[in-house]
């Protein structure tokens, strides 16, 4: 509970919609291994040396799939 209104406040100093804030928080309690293991793994491709968005956008295609089943 706790988590969800420090990531919820996060999102929303970003400029998040609201309706996109709680699909993501939703998705997130569905399946928190899924994003556990794309943190990870973004984290990692950030370490060698890729920028934020292109490491991003790479974890995100790999899991593409498991993602539109959680929407």
């Amino acid at each position: 509970m706790f988590k969800n209104f420090l990531l919820k406040k996060m999102l929303r100093t970003q400029g998040v919609p609201e309706a996109q804030i709680d699909m993501f928080i939703s998705m997130i309690e569905k399946n928190p291994e899924l994003f556990k293991n794309i943190a990870t793994e973004t984290k990692a491709k950030m370490d060698a040396g890729m920028d934020q968005m292109t490491a991003s956008m790479e974890v995100m295609k790999k899991y593409e799939d498991e993602l539109k089943k959680l929407a």
